[in-house]
C-alpha cells in the first residue's frame, strides 16, 4: 500500500467481452458470486477507460458517465463498490471517478464489464494497493460478475468457486491458437439504444421465476468442457457451435420467467435466420447474444468482412463493428 498515491489521477482501459458459454445467475447475489462457470473472448472494439482520483476535499463520491454526471442509482452502486478499495487500502477519502464507453452504454454489449474492470485497475492503484490479477478479477466481479472476465486477454475462463466467501471465484485467460484468427462480428439493433432490463434484475427474475433457470444451470458444466477442448484444438466449428446453443439456451431460461424477459427485437431473429442461411451456405458464422437485443457472431479473419457486409443489410441494423481479440485491462500510461 503506498499512500503517497492519495491525490493521483489514474487512468485505466479495459476492453468489453462477449461471453461464449454465458453467466445467467447467482450463487451468492451479496457477493456477486455466479451460480456456474463462464468463457468469454475480449473484444478489442468495445473499450472503457475510467479516471479515478481519490481526492481530500471530497465529501462523498463523484461520477460522470460518458461526459454526463451519472444517475443516483449507478453513483450509489459505484461508491458501495468502492468501498471495498477503501477498506483494504485502510482510507476513507472520497473519489471522483470518470467514466467513458467507446460504444453503447447499457444496452447489451458489456459495458458493466469493462466499466468495472477499467475502474477496479484505476481505483486500486489510486488506493496504493498493488494486487494481483487474481485480485483484481475477483474485486472486479464484486462490481459486476463479467468484469472478472475482462480483466484479461483474449480467451477467459471464469469458475463459479465452492467458498463461502467467493475467494475462488475468479476468471484466469485461457491460451488457444484461436486468438490470433477468430474475429467477433457485432451487429448494433435499434442504436445501441438503453434496454428495457438491466442484466442484474432481470438474471434475478429468471432465478426465482423461471421454470427452465434450473436446466440453463445444469447445461453448462458440458458446455464448458466442449468449449474449452475446442479452444485447446484450435476446432473453430466446435467452439461456434456450443456457443450458439449456449446463448439460445439462456436466453430460453429468460423468456420461460414470469413474467417473461425477452431482449429480442425482430431485426434480432432476422439476423439469427440470416446466420443461420449464412452458415448453411459454408460460411463459418455463429450467433450469441447477452441482455440485449444486438447479435454478435463468431467468425474467423477470413470471413468477416463479408460477414459484415452481409448483416449491414439487414432491416434495423444500425451499426457493425468488426473485433478481433482484445488486451488485458491496463493503466493507460500518460
Amino acid at each position: 500500500m503506498m499512500p503517497a498515491m492519495l491525490g493521483t489521477t489514474v487512468t485505466a482501459r479495459a476492453c468489453a467481452n462477449i461471453a461464449l458459454v454465458k453467466y445467467w445467475g447467482k450463487r451468492d447475489a451479496a457477493l456477486n458470486v455466479p451460480a456456474a462457470g463462464s468463457l468469454s473472448f475480449t473484444l478489442d472494439g468495445l473499450r472503457t477507460e475510467t479516471s479515478v482520483r481519490f481526492g481530500p476535499e471530497l465529501s462523498v463520491d463523484t461520477m460522470t458517465l460518458d461526459g454526463r454526471e451519472a444517475g443516483s442509482k449507478e453513483i450509489a452502486r459505484t461508491s458501495e463498490w468502492l468501498d471495498l478499495v477503501r477498506a483494504r487500502a485502510g482510507i476513507s477519502t472520497r473519489a471522483a471517478v470518470h467514466s467513458t464507453n467507446h460504444f453503447p452504454t447499457a444496452s447489451g454489449l458489456a459495458s458493466s464489464a469493462s466499466g468495472f474492470a477499467a475502474l477496479a485497475v484505476a481505483a486500486s492503484n489510486a488506493a496504493g494497493l498493488t494486487l494481483s490479477l487474481r485480485e483484481l478479477s475477483i474485486l472486479a466481479r464484486q462490481g459486476s460478475g463479467s468484469a472478472a472476465r475482462s480483466i484479461f486477454a483474449d480467451f477467459v475462463r471464469m469458475h463459479a468457486g465452492h467458498s463461502a466467501d467467493g475467494s475462488d471465484a475468479f476468471a484466469e485467460p485461457i491460451a488457444s491458437p484461436l486468438a490470433s484468427r477468430v474475429r467477433m462480428v457485432i451487429c448494433v439493433v435499434g442504436g445501441g439504444a438503453p434496454k428495457l432490463y438491466s442484466s442484474r434484475d432481470a438474471m434475478d427474475h429468471t432465478e426465482a421465476t423461471s421454470p427452465l433457470y434450473r436446466a440453463w444451470v445444469d447445461c453448462v458444466p458440458a458446455d464448458l468442457r466442449t468449449a474449452e477442448q475446442a479452444l485447446r484444438d484450435g476446432d473453430l466449428a466446435t467452439l461456434g457451435t456450443v456457443t450458439e446453443a449456449n446463448t439460445l439456451a439462456m436466453h430460453a431460461s429468460a423468456m420461460a420467467a414470469r413474467p417473461a424477459v425477452i431482449y429480442w427485437q425482430p431485426t434480432t431473429l432476422a439476423l439469427l435466420h440470416r446466420v443461420r442461411e449464412l452458415r448453411h451456405d459454408g460460411l463459418a458464422a455463429w450467433a450469441t447474444m447477452d441482455a440485449g437485443p444486438h447479435v454478435k457472431v463468431l467468425t474467423d479473419d477470413a470471413t468477416a468482412e463479408t460477414l459484415a457486409a452481409t448483416l449491414r443489410t439487414v432491416p434495423g441494423v444500425s451499426n457493425v463493428i468488426i473485433s478481433g481479440a482484445g488486451p488485458a485491462a491496463s493503466v493507460v500510461t500518460p
